[in-house]
């Protein structure tokens, strides 16, 4: 079964591969466009990635709680165990920005598209100048009336590995008064950090209720988010059991 999973993830990393390539040579063609035009353009490498997953890999995706997320611009704090949801996240929300780490802007094509979607790109070694760009920055771009995207973990963190939440988001939701969108999934267990194989299977996203955020101090935001996303990531996980294990999806899914 694991030669029949890793011929699968070759050929679904050929095809990444590929479209990355193509969509390298498209950029430089799309910076004097207007920026909902390059957005709506660019995506559509997630969208065919997440296609190519599916048909490659057997990897789909079910939403649920679609009818929380509001009608004006709100910030997004995500969990984040996979690349997978930085694809899948441009297709299930509204227009985007995230916040990522300055270098990655220096990423070979990912870092061309984050700039040209004005991606919000933080210098976590310049302290408090970096919350006071992040919330300068944020406000801006949710003035223009596009989502901010935030994984307050900064990185990916394996299914039940003890979670490490930083303050960025909670901070610039206190100062802004917009409401936050948390996001449970469990995509870490069908493409697992740092894997070359994935699993077949359906990832499961949930939306949760509004955060409030207007008057708020950012510590209680943030420990709002985290007693939310948490529980029901590790439910999505199967890490609330009562044997309090989960079986790996490769054991309960055949390719």
């Amino acid at each position: 079964m694991k030669f029949l999973l890793t011929i699968r993830a070759s050929v679904f990393w050929l095809g990444m591969v590929l479209s990355t390539v193509i969509v390298g040579l498209v950029i430089p063609l799309l910076a004097p466009l207007p920026w909902r035009l390059r957005y709506r353009l660019l995506a559509m490498w997630p969208r065919f990635n997440l296609f190519w997953l599916r048909l490659c890999c057997g990897i789909r995706y079910r939403v649920n709680g679609i009818e929380h997320l509001p009608n004006q611009a709100a910030i997004v704090m995500a969990k984040h165990q996979s690349t997978w949801e930085t694809l899948a996240l441009t297709q299930i929300l509204p227009p985007q920005v995230w916040v990522l780490k300055q270098e990655l802007l220096n990423v070979p094509v990912f870092g061309w598209g984050m700039r040209l979607l004005s991606a919000i790109a933080l210098d976590r070694a310049a302290g408090r100048k970096a919350m006071v760009e992040l919330v300068r920055q944020g406000g801006e771009r949710l003035q223009r009336g596009l989502w901010v995207i935030v994984f307050p973990e900064g990185t990916r963190t394996s299914p039940g590995a003890p979670p490490r939440y930083r303050m960025g988001g909670a901070v610039l939701a206190a100062r802004t008064g917009v409401p936050i969108v948390p996001i449970a999934h469990n995509a870490g267990l069908f493409w697992p950090r740092g894997s070359f194989i994935k699993y077949p299977g359906t990832i499961e996203v949930e939306i949760g209720p509004l955060i409030p955020t207007e008057g708020r101090q950012a510590g209680d935001i943030m420990r709002d988010v985290q007693q939310w996303i948490e529980p029901h990531t590790n439910r999505l996980c199967g890490l609330l059991m009562p044997t309090g294990t989960a079986s790996h999806p490769s054991q309960r899914h055949q390719a």
